[in-house]
């Protein structure tokens, strides 16, 4: 056996090969992104078969059990940019992360969502906030029609989709972080 064909010696080698021929290091970058965009691909079109991120479901005793949406309300948002002490690592001394709460209705109340769920944007607004936007009662002032998001034969669909969007913006951002840097002129 040479020594390039041990793991060490090969490993060795191919770093020599990716450090002397751009082309290479050009070809794994490459597929960084192929890999990447096909984890993304599955993860979006699929989003209704992603796992709920777990929420803590806060249910207010003094109202009657309802899964009915009419307009949910954010509380305790933080700027897309977020607060300095979003950036700390957890456990940091001292430091807790802030989380925010979405009030679904009278008698539920989302909380724990992180902060960096609102760090994948589709155009000026983050994923939740644009479910949160449409899924929505409300009447069209021209033509009277109400739309109406609920589903009768699945009251609890819009609580597990916003589960699983806050999923789907958290591995997002995720994968796009890990995706190794492109090299500029």
């Amino acid at each position: 056996m040479s020594p390039l064909q041990s793991p060490s010696g090969a490993s060795a080698a191919k770093k020599v090969r990716a450090d002397s021929h751009p082309l290479l290091r050009d070809a794994e970058v490459f597929r960084a992104f192929v890999a990447a965009g096909q984890r993304l691909a599955e993860l979006h079109v699929g989003y209704e078969q992603q796992p709920e991120y777990p929420l803590q479901r806060r249910e207010n005793p003094k109202s009657p059990l309802n899964w009915r949406v009419e307009k949910m309300k954010l509380v305790g948002r933080v700027s897309p940019l977020r607060a300095a002490t979003a950036q700390l690592p957890d456990g940091a001394p001292g430091v807790t992360r802030p989380t925010l709460s979405l009030v679904y209705n009278d008698f539920l109340t989302l909380a724990g969502i992180p902060p960096e769920t609102f760090d994948y944007r589709l155009g000026n607004r983050s994923a939740l906030e644009w479910v949160i936007d449409q899924y929505q009662v409300s009447t069209d002032k021209r033509s009277g029609i109400t739309n109406d998001p609920n589903r009768p034969d699945d009251p609890e669909y819009i609580v597990r989709l916003i589960g699983q969007v806050i999923t789907v913006s958290l591995e997002t951002v995720r994968i796009v972080q890990g995706l190794p840097p492109l090299k500029t002129a």
